[in-house]
């Protein structure tokens, strides 16, 4: 489904010369045997005899990419990266690749980064006059892309999967370095640029070779919870960051956005228009695909001409702002009541089988009417009313029968938030919509009763390895905390993108350290309080979890009670303490060294809380330490300040107007609020 690239020109003599030593270099690295460039080779050709590379000198752990490429193996040293780099681009790549490969080089010290003309420098005599450090930018079949590769005995695929991508970087016998970023599309390169930029550390880029692509089709989130919408700000910020982390889609589909469900006939005034113009502008340069979602269920009449084509103009106004996909969301609605007398006369009394026909009418329509005839545009998507589970029903059987093939199909899994999906589950529940389905990943949303006061910042968890094989993409509902939402979608990113290599932990780190910087006690703080708002909640009405409540320290916990109970006392306090000391302290750490202001902001109530809890913790041990020695007056002092602070942390409420359902903050509840009840009876 990948769109042909456009024609180049043809290569000129020389340049075929050098793509024949880069071919012959791949044929000796398969073969085994010594590669060396024929006699007649040019004098700017990369050969092998010009690397450093021996893979025997080199057998300490390989850097940690998110996501985690599929292939990825030591080609030599360490590229230092000096003060003055030469990029050379081929035409046509474009800007936000540029900045994210000047970025990445400005981090690792340099402090010259020229932008040079890839025809014109491809001229220059190599040797003496070769940078330190050449950066080359662009196409996998570009040659002096395809050169460099091949100098570096990397074997690219004939065929790179779009979006896939190649990366080079080593270390010549002269001295200079070459890297070789290389996409099989435009966003293939760009993803190339968003590795570079984690393999630079201590002024140097990690001596690896890389070829990448992605598992699924479909990486990213849906905009789709109710309560307060994202501002324009929050969601500039998320489209950036997924650009980061290649996650390639977002669906545009606030509920409570008015002109998205309850007056969807109505346009878009102009200010909310030139608000969309915005984001577009940004998706387009975050290689990220703006999906615009209306939601027509509440009030259609299906059959009625003047509202199908009040549909497709609402479609054709955001059109001419660039987008081009769209998704249609029938979620959320009663399947068997009509909004009209024509829709009974033409399908007859309310069920959900005449339900699926006349949506299935619809949606046919807008495929053929607008999709159709508007070139470049996506395959239309759509959220069906019966969305959630794996059984056939009158409903699905409609549309596996109706529905225009090309049409996407959501899922919500087995139920509305699931505990777990299977690649059983999406085999069913393809078999029942007749297509591979769309998973809309209901986590980490918190707009349901059983989140009231909660954060979800649990790793991104229980999604079985070898979905890629049966849907066609994943995308996360977030929570009405857009930057909170960033944790889980790292984890999203790494599954979405390489999911029979997915580590959760390892996912869960990486949004720590991309929140810290990479400071090491930013990134223990934040896994420290990510763990006290572990809980996620699957039921909207009973509150079963899929994930526990604060793990780590439940576990530490249990030590603690262990050793108590041996009649080590003194043990199972010094054994707690650090930890208790990390949570009180992880507040002021994350506010100093958190590199992401809205992160800070969002979770402002539970940071605040989180101090309080954590000194509850402390106070409580040392009241328990107090206990041991035998004060017991102390000990009751200690065990007063406990109660009082967590008083004061039980009166912390969540941000009014911000967060659906609002109420009081929850930290590590069930886990944290337990022991220190249980702890006051054990001196």
């Amino acid at each position: 489904m990948t769109p042909p690239r456009p024609d180049r020109p043809r290569r000129p003599a020389r340049r075929l010369a050098a793509l024949a030593t880069a071919v012959a270099c791949l044929v000796a690295a398969c073969s085994g045997g010594d590669a060396a460039a024929p006699e007649d080779a040019p004098e700017d050709a990369v050969t092998p005899d010009d690397t450093e590379a021996d893979l025997a000198d080199r057998d300490d752990p390989l850097p940690v990419v998110t996501p985690t490429p599929r292939t990825m193996r030591w080609l030599g040293p360490d590229v230092p990266v000096p003060p003055q780099v030469a990029v050379r681009p081929s035409p046509g790549v474009d800007d936000a690749t540029l900045a994210a490969v000047t970025e990445a080089l400005t981090a690792a010290g340099a402090t010259d980064v020229a932008v040079e003309d890839a025809e014109g420098a491809a001229d220059e005599a190599r040797g003496d006059d070769r940078p330190a450090l050449t950066v080359l930018v662009g196409g996998v079949d570009d040659e002096p892309l395809a050169e460099a590769l091949a100098g570096a005995r990397l074997e690219v695929p004939a065929e790179l999967p779009a979006e896939g991508y190649a990366l080079a970087a080593y270390g010549r016998s002269d001295g200079t370095g070459t890297i070789a970023l290389a996409g099989a599309d435009a966003a293939g390169t760009f993803y190339a640029a968003q590795t570079l930029r984690q393999l630079v550390a201590d002024g140097a880029v990690a001596g690896v070779g890389v070829i990448d692509h992605p598992a699924m089709r479909h990486r990213g989130s849906v905009e789709g919870f109710y309560g307060s919408p994202w501002t324009t700000e929050e969601r500039l910020d998320l489209l950036a960051f997924h650009g980061r982390f290649k996650l390639n889609t977002y669906v545009y589909a606030p509920k409570d956005d008015p002109y998205h469900r309850d007056r969807w006939r109505e346009p878009y005034p102009a200010d909310r228009l030139a608000e969309l113009q915005r984001l577009v502008e940004a998706a387009d340069a975050n290689h990220v695909r703006f999906t615009f979602a209306v939601s027509p269920g509440v009030s259609i009449c299906y059959s009625d001409a003047g509202d199908r084509e009040a549909l497709v103009a609402k479609l054709r106004a955001v059109h001419e702002l660039g987008v081009r996909s769209f998704s249609i969301a029938l979620d959320d609605i009663d399947p068997e009541t009509w909004h009209c007398e024509a829709d009974r006369a033409a399908y007859g009394g309310p069920s959900t089988a005449a339900a699926a026909r006349a949506q299935a009418d619809l949606l046919n329509h807008v495929q053929e009417a607008f999709v159709d005839a508007s070139p470049g545009v996506e395959p239309l998507q759509m959220v069906p009313t019966d969305y959630r589970g794996t059984d056939d029903t009158p409903y699905r059987q409609v549309l596996r029968e109706e529905l225009d093939p090309r049409v996407e199909v959501m899922w919500t899994g087995r139920f509305v938030v699931p505990e777990e999906i299977t690649v059983d589950d999406a085999a069913a529940a393809a078999a029942t919509y007749g297509r591979p389905v769309f998973v809309w990943d209901n986590t980490p949303v918190n707009d349901y009763p059983a989140t009231e006061g909660r954060l979800v910042l649990a790793p991104y968890d229980r999604r079985e390895p070898g979905l890629s094989a049966h849907v066609t993409g994943i995308v996360l509902n977030p929570m009405n905390q857009a930057a909170a939402s960033k944790v889980q979608l790292v984890g999203a990113a790494d599954f979405t993108w390489n999911d029979e290599a997915y580590d959760p932990a390892r996912a869960h780190r990486a949004a720590a350290e991309h929140l810290a910087g990479g400071d090491p006690g930013t990134v223990e703080a934040l896994l420290a309080f990510f763990d006290l708002q572990n809980l996620a909640p699957t039921s909207l009405v009973s509150g079963a979890v899929s994930q526990p409540q604060a793990p780590r320290l439940a576990a530490l916990l249990d030590e603690f009670r262990s050793a108590w109970a041996s009649g080590d006392r003194r043990g199972a306090i010094d054994g707690l303490r650090p930890h208790a000391e990390r949570i009180a302290a992880a507040p002021e750490v994350i506010r100093a060294g958190v590199t992401d202001p809205a992160f800070v902001a969002d979770c402002g109530p539970w940071l605040d809380a989180t101090a309080l809890w954590g000194q509850a913790l402390v106070t409580t041990l040392d009241g328990l330490a107090a206990g041991v020695d035998g004060d017991a007056a102390a000990a009751d002092a200690a065990f007063a300040t406990a109660a009082g602070l967590v008083e004061q942390a039980s009166a912390i409420r969540t941000i009014p107007g911000e967060t659906r359902p609002e109420g009081p903050v929850r930290v590590g509840d069930g886990v944290l609020d337990e022991f220190l009840e249980e702890a006051r009876g054990l001196v």
